[in-house]
């Protein structure tokens, strides 16, 4: 064990005076994980707000129930709602707003509901009615917002036409205006008789920021890991190894001292990175004795994937090329770049067949639960490191010896 730990010391002086170590496991990754989130962090900070413009032609019951609707919506700070006078205008605010370099000055609006002249006397008579929803292409998610709400409040006022034809159909005798009037109130204020609720529970969904500062961080891990695995072939362009095979020294220690490198370039670059995005960046990693266990996890299963990729090749040029394809390919598909758990398919099925994505799935579910929570991501990323280790093996005593 001795003479493992004395190989690794040297190895990882070798690392530090070169400064390689310092970029590939610490400033590459920071820099791009700072970049990232000034591009895309303003999303998790991201409201929903929109303008509507309300056209009211009507001016009857139904109108006003809509209207009340709509007035808590601006109560909630979800929507400002503009009172305009006619559809044309709503329909021309509508367009400036699409057009943000449109010559025609004026306020603007993301969408526009516009409620018919004659509503509330057609709905109260039976015959229905209609809302008209003016939407735009520049602000799809405000127009699909305000076709909702309309769709929602048109479905309710539905329900409430169906209790009181229900109601009145079973009556012994025909009720009066003032009757159906009461009835309909009675209906309107009621529960309808299937709601859906939001049930409110923790978030497994890391924020923006602290997926971007861990996707980049397991993506460089697997370059910075490469620099110990790939000693072995590098002690042969060296022509050190004949040396230590001269030596009283076991080979089994030679690969235990470049593994103990690996191990400790791989741990010392994702705490820094753990440390420094969550002081700097304001990255929610989560439990601290649940990273850890994570890290250390997704260190050795990336040790064990690229050893197979060092011991099968034949010069330390190629090895440095076969890594690096498998660590941009295992990138990819892991989700370190952009999330794949929405793809479905193929893909999503395909991801779990990287540490990447078992990284990343074990700190969402950290951030949604305790400790225990992350042992399935870890063990599956342990037995990447004991499959991968146990290939790399015979091939690693083949490459000391040769």
């Amino acid at each position: 064990m001795r003479t493992a730990l004395l190989i690794a010391r040297k190895d990882l002086t070798l690392r530090m005076r070169d400064k390689s170590i310092l970029i590939y496991g610490i400033l590459a990754p920071f820099g791009l994980a700072l970049i990232f989130s000034f591009i895309f962090g303003p999303l998790d900070d991201a409201t929903f707000h929109a303008e509507y413009a309300v056209v009211d032609e009507d001016g009857g019951p139904i109108a006003d129930a809509f209207l009340g609707m709509l007035g808590s919506l601006e109560d909630d700070g979800i929507a400002t709602i503009t009172e305009v006078g006619s559809a044309e205008e709503a329909e021309r605010r509508v367009e400036r707003g699409a057009d943000p370099f449109s010559a025609d000055e004026g306020e603007t609006s993301s969408a526009a509901i516009v409620l018919p002249a004659g509503l509330s006397e057609s709905v109260q008579t039976g015959r229905g009615g209609e809302i008209v929803v003016i939407g735009s292409a520049g602000a799809q998610l405000s127009s699909q917002v305000a076709y909702s709400i309309a769709e929602a409040f048109a479905a309710e006022v539905g329900a409430v036409e169906v209790a009181v034809r229900t109601t009145l159909e079973h009556a012994a005798a025909a009720p009066g205006p003032a009757t159906v009037e009461a009835l309909a109130a009675e209906a309107a204020a009621s529960r309808l008789p299937v709601t859906l609720e939001d049930v409110t529970a923790t978030t497994r969904q890391l924020p923006q920021t602290t997926y971007l500062a861990a996707g980049m961080s397991v993506f460089f891990l697997f370059f910075t890991v490469s620099f110990g695995v790939s000693g072995l072939l590098n002690e042969h362009r060296t022509a050190t190894m004949d040396r230590l095979l001269a030596a009283p020294i076991d080979p089994r220690s030679i690969i235990a001292g470049k593994a103990l490198t690996s191990f400790a370039l791989g741990i010392v670059s994702m705490t820094v990175l753990v440390v420094g995005t969550t002081l700097l960046l304001g990255a929610e990693w989560g439990n601290p004795l649940g990273v850890a266990l994570l890290v250390i996890a997704v260190t050795v299963s990336a040790m064990g994937i690229l050893g197979v990729v060092a011991a099968t090749a034949k010069t330390q040029a190629q090895a440095e090329n076969f890594q690096a394809i498998v660590s941009l390919v295992l990138a990819f598909l892991g989700g370190t770049f952009f999330s794949v758990s929405h793809a479905g398919g193929l893909l999503e099925v395909l991801s779990y067949a990287t540490p990447h994505a078992w990284f990343l799935r074990g700190l969402g579910d950290l951030r949604g639960g305790e400790v225990a929570a992350v042992y399935p991501a870890v063990a599956a990323l342990l037995a990447f490191a004991v499959v991968t280790g146990a290939i790399a093996w015979p091939f690693m005593r083949r490459a000391v010896e040769r």
